[in-house]
């Protein structure tokens, strides 16, 4: 078996993710040691079947939370055990089967090389993906770019990224947002106002119909809305920051 990192860690946040989970969870183990899947009150059955899972795998940890509090607050839960076990950095994957497990070790090997970066994964769609979903993205997207200066991030939804662990608990620590769908782009933005550069690796990215065994939590109006106010909030934080980030960028 390969011997597991000590820095680097794939972190799986997961929330009712239907039976695709068991195949994300063992693809990410071919590609990368450890993995850790933090349960997030989900009430599927598969928090039992990924913890028999991780009593057969010394590689596989399963983190149980008792009620679901939103993905943000899932990655936080398991940042701050990663970080207390020694680790530096976090490659989070969704655990519907959407993300790329193929493509672990390059974005690992891209942390490496950089470890003071997030690498960004910049998704490449295919004629699974909505193409409402394609389209709207556009607009977060200018949006967390202009918040930014246009500091780099090529694309403020796509979670399948490796976040330093120290950076990203210090964000998360000192408020009270980005713990549910609001956490990806909010993230990307407030570490990129901290001075943490951007690597953007392209990704492939896939969405499962639900006889396929697809499951989204995504619900537009509600999901949306929480966008709407989450750029709200950056643009007045973009707004206070802007002399420092004008700085930064003509440096």
């Amino acid at each position: 078996m390969r011997a597991p990192s000590a820095t680097h860690l794939v972190l799986i946040p997961s929330y009712n993710p239907g039976p695709l989970v068991d195949a994300t969870v063992r693809a990410a183990l071919e590609q990368w040691l450890p993995v850790w899947v933090v349960v997030d009150g989900s009430t599927d059955g598969s928090a039992e079947r990924l913890l028999q899972m991780a009593a057969a795998h010394p590689g596989l940890r399963v983190l149980v939370c008792p009620r679901n509090r939103g993905k943000g607050a899932a990655v936080l839960h398991g940042i701050l055990a990663a970080c207390a076990s020694g680790f530096t950095h976090a490659l989070t994957m969704d655990s519907d089967g959407q993300h790329p497990a193929a493509s672990i070790r390059e974005f690992m090997h891209a942390s490496a090389m950089a470890p003071d970066a997030m690498v960004l994964g910049l998704p490449v769609f295919d004629s699974s993906a909505p193409n409402l979903r394609v389209k709207g993205r556009r607009i977060s997207n200018w949006w967390a770019n202009l918040e930014t200066l246009w500091a780099g991030i090529g694309d403020s939804l796509y979670g399948f990224r490796v976040y330093p662990i120290p950076a990203l608990a210090a964000v998360m620590r000192h408020q009270i947002w980005m713990r549910r769908f609001d956490f990806d782009v909010e993230a990307a933005v407030r570490l990129c106002w901290r001075g943490v550069p951007c690597i953007n690796l392209p990704a492939p990215v896939k969405y499962f119909r639900p006889e396929d065994g697809g499951v989204s939590h995504f619900r537009y109006g509600r999901d949306n809305a929480l966008l709407c106010w989450m750029h709200l909030r950056l643009v007045l934080g973009f707004l206070i920051r802007l002399p420092v980030l004008l700085a930064r960028r003509l440096s």
